[in-house]
């Protein structure tokens, strides 16, 4: 395929994106500070609440978008957070950040700082007094990358799809290529950038047809077919030599394990089938991992995480799923098969994550895709404007994507069968939800019907009582807790009830070895390790996680240094 330009889906935006800068005197001086980013984006100033709120409606009704606020701590018609709750109405999208002046900074800061943890706003920064302020524009960077990563029709676009609509395939394609860190747009066929793909292809070629720049248009039946068309077929699994360290599964405990591991020196080899993250890489927004004081987005955690890990020498291999793991005979090494190869290893950690129960109520089951989706699904919540949606979890992800959907849907609606969030919940997710206006939770209350071409309805049932209430509904988004999927580890390797690995002392006793249990982290096949939340017990938080995976090296050093 050539490289010239033409072949390029020509983008168009009418407007750029607006920068909203809000204070009664100092106005200028905040368009000063923010004089770079002009080039790109659209600069307003207001001096009060109402007028920026008039600035953003006005932005709207020309066709444009507000990524970000910036406002003073004071304003001169409300209280600032009172400003950001007026703001959100009119751009629920938009980023939101205090700029405070220094006079202010830190008698404002105490009272505001609690609006932030409630998730009314997303930064409180004391506003530069000099010219290239790196660390706050370091912030403003980072909230304006969250905004173009989240919105509807990113600016940046790697991948063009052409569909006539958005079916179950187009949507699963668009999520994989979001948790690959590879921004999509869809075209309808009768549109300019559809027609042209269209001509790229072979004239019968049937939809959804996927274009990443240089590659071949593809018509996909599958994501696969489009990690093949983006990726390249994944590579043989070929390690000649017998390697320190497997690690299969690459969500954050993998991750951790491989970062240290092989910058301690150990030669590494990650399997993972899928996408690089795991579940944890669909997270629109995690706010409590240390050392991201605004956040990161499970994308870019585990984008950041696998570089890291490839800088020390880490091999990675994706897209084949691990199909047995075969103990190691006569103080040989562990074989871990796949479809494409074997990898011989001294010592195996098992990081495989877990998936999303399933509902099981079959109407429902039968529109996935359709306005039913499992897990947080960020692409398909780009669909959810104008609509009533309810997530079905009592978890943290469930948490984060209430509130990552509210930024589209007219409302969202969190079931849960206990009688509270804060049991399953953090605590900042918890109030974040609270203060949300377009935020309900339903305690006590299962899904068990629904329905129509696509999901239109659901059928609520109150779990105390047995009452049932039908409510229109256009999403529903399923984070049900967790299932393993390990049936490809050996019977040395001992399971609770519920299929999650044992390790340490929740190992039986007469598993024991000398009355001693395995390490914390250790299996009961020596060598054979688990880490994440495929480990029974573990904590289920993605810090827990990646801190699991980086505790299990030395373990794994232990075990190298006693054979």
């Amino acid at each position: 395929m050539s490289d010239d330009p033409a072949t390029v889906v020509p983008l168009q935006h009418p407007t750029a994106p607006t920068i909203v800068l809000v204070s009664e005197t100092r106005a200028d001086e905040l368009r000063e500070h923010f004089g770079r980013y002009e080039r790109e984006y659209d600069l307003r100033t207001a001096t009060s609440c109402a007028e920026a709120e008039e600035v953003a409606a006005r932005v709207r009704t020309e066709g444009g978008t507000v990524a970000l606020f910036v406002t003073e701590s004071v304003l001169p018609d409300c209280h600032v957070l009172e400003a950001f709750g007026r703001w959100r109405t009119v751009v629920p999208t938009a980023r939101r950040m205090i700029a405070a002046h220094w006079e202010r900074f830190i008698p404002d800061g105490p009272p505001l700082r609690a609006g932030m943890a409630a998730g009314k706003y997303d930064a409180y920064l004391l506003m530069p007094r000099g010219t290239r302020d790196e660390e706050f524009h370091h912030a403003v960077t980072d909230l304006l990358s969250d905004w173009g990563s989240t919105v509807a029709d990113p600016e940046v676009v790697s991948v063009t799809i052409v569909a006539p609509e958005q079916d179950g395939l187009t949507l699963a394609i668009r999520d994989y290529l979001d948790r690959m860190g590879m921004p999509s747009r869809v075209h309808h066929p009768d549109s300019e950038g559809g027609r042209h793909v269209r001509a790229l292809a072979r004239p019968d070629a049937a939809y959804p047809l996927v274009h990443a720049l240089n590659r071949e248009v593809v018509e996909a039946r599958s994501v696969r077919d489009v990690a093949l068309s983006v990726y390249g077929a994944p590579g043989d699994v070929a390690v000649d030599e017998v390697v320190d360290l497997v690690v299969v599964g690459a969500g954050p405990a993998g991750l951790g394990a491989a970062v240290y591991a092989a910058s301690e020196g150990l030669s590494t080899v990650v399997l993972e089938a899928e996408a690089i993250g795991g579940q944890a890489g669909t997270s629109s927004m995690i706010r409590n991992y240390l050392g991201f004081p605004r956040g990161i987005s499970g994308m870019r955690l585990s984008q950041r995480a696998r570089n890291q890990a490839l800088r020390f020498g880490t091999q990675f291999f994706t897209g084949w799923s691990v199909e047995a793991l075969l103990p190691g005979v006569d103080g040989g090494p562990h074989v871990v098969r796949t479809e494409a190869g074997e990898v011989r290893a001294r010592a195996v950690v098992v990081s495989t994550g877990v998936a999303y129960r399933k509902l099981r109520v079959e109407p429902l089951e039968e529109l996935v895709g359709r306005g039913v989706h499992y897990g947080a699904a960020l692409t398909a919540a780009r669909e959810m404007e104008g609509q009533d949606v309810y997530v079905v979890g009592g978890g943290n992800s469930a948490g984060q994507a209430a509130v990552h959907l509210s930024r589209f849907a007219r409302s969202v609606t969190v079931l849960v069968r206990r009688p509270s969030l804060a049991e399953t919940m953090s605590q900042y997710l918890v109030g974040e939800i609270d203060h949300n206006p377009r935020i309900a939770v339903r305690t006590c209350t299962a899904v068990v019907d629904g329905g129509a071409g696509r999901l239109e309805r659901l059928v609520l049932e109150d779990t105390r009582s047995g009452a049932r209430e039908e409510v229109a509904a256009g999403g529903l988004f399923l984070l049900l807790g967790a299932e393993p999927h390990c049936e490809w580890l050996p019977a040395e390797v001992e399971r609770d009830a519920q299929g999650f690995v044992l390790t340490g002392r929740d190992v039986p006793r007469e598993r024991w070895t000398d009355g001693l249990p395995p390490a914390d982290l250790a299996t009961t096949l020596p060598g054979v390790f688990a880490a994440g939340d495929i480990r029974s017990g573990s904590m289920k938080r993605v810090a827990a996680a990646s801190g699991e995976g980086a505790s299990v090296v030395p373990l794994v050093h232990r075990w190298l240094a006693g054979r």
